[in-house]
């Protein structure tokens, strides 16, 4: 029973019965579009607290490795007849290669030069993208093939809409467990005290390097579902305004919490379409909620709320 109520079980169970609940409470098709695109940005958002909650290394580019397993799945498959799965694959160990590539001077650095840095990544990525019209299609995007897996073909939106709930449910028990291993333990040293866990004799920037690759490589894959399910790819997906909303969605859920980017991801998908009836004046109602929530809980909504059902009466800050 104490294994069931633990967050590596009792929680992916969890996600598991809400993933398989959700279409029995919305069976109207937009809103088990919503909830595809949750799950795909929650697992995103997954991978990314690993990097910004857990090793304390900020990424304002993640959206450039998203786009890039979006974009090599759309051009494998449809103008050299590769495969999905083998694209997806070829997708990810190309993104995983590049975010090795360029970890280890990228993070040398640290605090905002690191944020800068990150970001100087993923715009390079999305000028590419945008420029190289004989490749990309340029600013129009490109179209991308149905996803086969031998003679089945993945295409609705109701198939569409397991295969994101089933990727994000697996990647919360890989984090999960990642977190719970000596690896996550070195990880949560560093975001401590990067100085104390090299005297720990931690390999600070092994795992800075380790983590930042998974990252990226989580982001790859989840473009290219994302890519396959929208049947569409544009260069907006590896925009400046896409990395800093899969920042927000961590930050909003609560750094160094699963099932906090989790949570920011769902609301942060589904929140502009629920303000959008208050037309020019949904932006405001937008921001002004996202300022609410990081003024009277600061550490997130998941771990703010969790403290406050152990503690009965504690405040937002206790």
């Amino acid at each position: 029973m104490r294994a069931l109520l633990s967050a590596r079980i009792g929680g992916v169970l969890l996600l598991a019965a809400i993933v398989a609940a959700l279409p029995l409470l919305g069976p109207n098709r937009f809103y088990v579009d919503m909830a595809m695109k949750s799950w795909l940005n929650a697992a995103v958002c997954i991978g990314l607290n690993l990097l910004i909650g857990y090793a304390g290394q900020i990424s304002l580019g993640h959206a450039g490795f998203f786009a890039l397993g979006a974009y090599a799945s759309a051009i494998l498959t449809a103008r050299y007849g590769v495969p999905g799965l083998v694209a997806m694959l070829a997708g990810a160990v190309g993104t995983g290669l590049l975010a090795f590539a360029v970890a280890r001077p990228i993070l040398k650095l640290r605090g905002h030069y690191l944020a800068m840095a990150t970001l100087g990544l993923g715009f390079i990525i999305s000028i590419v993208l945008t420029r190289e019209l004989w490749l990309t299609g340029g600013p129009d995007g490109v179209q991308v093939p149905a996803l086969f897996v031998g003679t089945w073909r993945a295409s609705g939106l109701e198939t569409w809409y397991w295969i994101a709930g089933g990727a994000m449910v697996l990647t919360a028990w890989l984090s999960l467990n990642l977190i719970d291993s000596g690896i996550g333990r070195a990880l949560r040293a560093l975001h401590g005290s990067e100085v104390a866990a090299e005297t720990l004799g931690i390999d600070t920037t092994r795992y800075k390097v380790m983590v930042f690759v998974l990252s990226a490589v989580i982001a790859a894959l989840v473009g290219s579902l994302f890519a396959h399910a929208e049947r569409f790819v544009t260069p907006q997906e590896a925009g400046f305004l896409r990395s800093i909303e899969f920042v927000t969605m961590v930050v909003l859920g609560g750094m160094a919490s699963t099932f906090g980017a989790v949570v920011g991801a769902v609301i942060l998908t589904v929140l502009p379409q629920a303000v959008a009836t208050f037309q020019d004046f949904k932006h405001i109602v937008f921001g002004a909620i996202l300022i609410m929530v990081m003024i009277f809980m600061p550490r997130g909504l998941v771990p703010t709320l969790a403290g406050l059902v152990r503690r009965p009466g504690g405040g937002p800050g206790a």
